[in-house]
């Protein structure tokens, strides 16, 4: 994949705020995606006390197998120093850069992406799963397994129940907190680029299977750390 850039990484922290705001205008909440036949899963940590920043990029094929199984296309991981320290709100500034590395060396070029992240539930609207999109001008869903900011209630305990999560004096909608497996934590799940928070609560749910994590990410997470 050829990736246009959309900004210099090497940004003191309160150019990187600044940036986020003037990014966050360019965030498209609403569905701007055609036919989907593959979805990327994102799981991105670190190595060496963070010294090191790892993303791991699964590509899966969709639909799913008449099994419910995902057939996997290509797997990328990527490498390489991490560019800026943990600073609350900006840590897409530590992730991003990473996952573009590992996009940049993919053959195909899915039409949906997973992010174990934020997309817009984040104070200044443009978390990980955002930040991404913008610079994939992709399709991006934010899959965040704890909540960053904003208010909730209770999801229902059936698989699937889900309760928005607002913020803000006018308690804007930012994401849903999602049931995703009766008898545990639910997840935040959020719009990142280019999809509504009504079809990413669509695409999650059709991608759970017996775990907590659609397959996306989770196959991304057992990638990046080596369980396949």
């Amino acid at each position: 994949m050829s990736l246009t850039p959309l900004h210099d990484w090497n940004l003191a922290p309160r150019e990187a705020i600044a940036l986020q705001r003037r990014l966050a205008g360019r965030v498209e909440r609403e569905d701007r995606l055609g036919p989907v036949r593959h979805i990327a899963g994102v799981d991105i940590g670190f190595e060496q006390r963070g010294e090191i920043t790892r993303a791991a990029v699964v590509v899966l094929a969709w639909p799913a197998q008449e099994s419910g199984e995902f057939e996997v296309v290509e797997r990328m991981v990527h490498r390489e120093p991490t560019r800026m320290p943990y600073i609350p709100g900006l840590l897409s500034f530590r992730e991003v850069p990473a996952a573009l590395g590992a996009f940049a060396k993919l053959t195909v070029r899915p039409e949906l992406v997973m992010v174990d992240g934020q997309g817009v539930a984040h104070p200044r609207r443009v978390g990980v799963a955002s930040h991404l999109g913008l610079w994939l001008d992709l399709p991006t869903i934010g899959v965040a397994k704890s909540r960053l900011c904003g208010r909730h209630g209770e999801p229902g305990p059936a698989r699937g129940d889900w309760t928005p999560l607002t913020d803000g004096p006018e308690d804007e909608v930012i994401g849903a907190v999602l049931r995703s497996r009766v008898g545990v934590k639910p997840l935040f799940v959020s719009s990142g680029h280019r999809v509504s928070l009504a079809t990413a609560l669509e695409w999650v749910t059709a991608c759970l299977r017996r775990t907590k994590l659609p397959e996306p990410t989770r196959l991304a997470d057992r990638f990046a750390s080596r369980r396949v």
